[in-house]
């Protein structure tokens, strides 16, 4: 069935905003704006920095698409702010956004659920980190429980000088609940979800290795490989539990998926991205151009699933 963008009438593209990702939203933002506008959608650029959230029902705006990242975007609080305004929205509801944006809690529900995930522990200032070590090895990754796109994460090798306490001290001026997971040694994949629809794996490879944050939006030596050339009846398989783990987090609409492929064939899910980036670099768009959609298709088609409650 064909779209009628007038439908969608005047819609927000929210953008930018207060988190430590604001530089790729504002990318991500405007990218989706043009794309919008390419389309025939009365699109306009809205940055919750700058502006009142309550200014989107003043100006009639019928629905918004959130290309912010990071906290306040990506955690519920935006989509909180909507509900209350009554303004469909792209992406996952409040509940989903707060849980997918906390890799702790998402690692409950998926180890709950049978969805594999990387060994892990919560630690803090008194963690006796010999002891983590013992128990699970090393590498280790060191991560803030609630920030995106590799912000304030280390890879601890040895142990040698306090490394892993350095690394919880970095990880903890982003946030307070910190975790130490098991390094997985293996593939790289992404899987990203559209309307219920897996799409196909794209299979990473980064300089060393490191897929950090420069590497994740400003490098062109990091390796996007879509198809991702892994065995078919291995591919199919896990789209299919990539699309489990994001409904059991309670996701709907569009989202990305990290995971690790292990020699063996096993493999782990690390995160549940609920607004993925939307760049010149970004994964999304780059599987659905794979699955035959273009970029403004893409972005009309997350629009389409746009929604309150």
């Amino acid at each position: 069935m064909t779209t009628n963008v007038t439908d969608f009438g005047r819609v927000a593209v929210l953008l930018g905003g207060p988190s430590a990702e604001r530089e790729v939203s504002l990318m991500s933002g405007n990218a989706v704006l043009g794309a919008l506008r390419e389309r025939g959608v009365d699109a306009h650029p809205f940055d919750p920095s700058e502006r009142n959230l309550f200014e989107l029902a003043r100006d009639g705006f019928a629905r918004v698409f959130i290309a912010l990242h990071g906290r306040f975007g990506e955690d519920g609080t935006v989509q909180g702010a909507l509900e209350t305004l009554g303004i469909p929205y792209t992406g996952s509801g409040v509940m989903a956004s707060a849980l997918a944006m906390d890799k702790w809690r998402t690692k409950l529900v998926w180890l709950a659920s049978g969805i594999p995930t990387p060994r892990y522990r919560v630690v803090d200032a008194s963690t006796d980190w010999h002891r983590v070590v013992a128990e699970l090895g090393l590498p280790l990754i060191v991560k803030p429980a609630r920030e995106g796109s590799t912000i304030g994460i280390t890879r601890v090798t040895n142990v040698d000088h306090d490394e892993l306490a350095q690394a919880w001290q970095l990880a903890a001026t982003h946030d307070p609940l910190v975790l130490v997971e098991e390094f997985v040694s293996g593939v790289e994949l992404t899987a990203s979800i559209v309307n219920g629809q897996a799409l196909p794996l794209i299979r990473i490879e980064a300089p060393q290795g490191n897929y950090d944050y420069h590497s994740k939006y400003f490098s062109d030596e990091t390796k996007y490989f879509c198809p991702s050339g892994i065995d078919a009846a291995l591919e199919a398989r896990i789209r299919s539990q990539a699309l489990a783990a994001f409904d059991v987090v309670g996701c709907r609409g569009w989202g990305r998926l990290d995971l690790i492929l292990r020699p063996d064939g096993t493999y782990s899910f690390l995160e549940v991205n609920t607004s993925p980036g939307m760049t010149g670099h970004s994964l999304v768009p780059m599987a659905a151009r794979q699955a035959g959609m273009s970029f403004p298709d893409l972005c009309v088609e997350i629009l389409k699933g746009a929604h309150v409650g």
